[in-house]
């Protein structure tokens, strides 16, 4: 790890083929990335679908990583993951076995093809911030705020309950 190790945080939702299962499953490939290691995941949520509502509740957690991997290299290495877990992007906000986004690297902001940091939508996702303000409610979103401030500005626009199993 020649590296200095960055603070990430990483989105993690799936509403098909034992959403639980891949979720845990995902968490285990993050692990595994090289010069990478998994800090704190959030709970498992129940969440109502966005934009196409006909499918499924999602299982959706936030996880918390540090790595040596540059972003674009991060993001790569989850769409791999989405992959293996068989990932087909079909319809937009469609149902999927498996979501990772890549929310933060560090206090980076990046605007490139394919590759927008911070995430674009996720102070506007109670998906993603009721599950990160659980694990980092501290944690300064760059140009957006902090997170269980904007965890708690979203409380009532989406249903997201705690999963203790599914």
């Amino acid at each position: 790890m020649g590296e200095a190790l960055v603070p990430a945080w990483v989105g993690l939702g799936s509403n098909l083929a034992a959403p639980r299962k891949q979720l845990e499953s995902a968490l285990a490939g993050l692990a595994a990335l090289p010069a990478t290691r998994v800090l704190r995941v959030s709970s498992f949520y129940r969440t109502a679908p966005v934009g196409y509502a006909g499918q499924p509740d999602f299982i959706n957690a936030v996880a918390a990583i540090e790595t040596g991997l540059a972003p674009r290299a991060l993001l790569e290495a989850l769409l791999d993951i989405e992959r293996r877990h068989g990932r087909i992007r079909t319809i937009a906000n469609g149902p999927r076995t498996l979501d990772l986004d890549l929310l933060l690297h560090g206090d980076q902001r990046i605007d490139e093809p394919g590759l927008t940091l911070p995430h674009p939508r996720m102070h506007e996702r109670a998906f993603v911030m009721v599950p990160l303000a659980e694990i980092a409610p501290e944690l300064a979103i760059p140009g957006r705020g902090v997170a269980a401030d904007l965890a708690r500005a979203l409380a009532g626009s989406q249903r997201v309950e705690r999963s203790e199993s599914d």
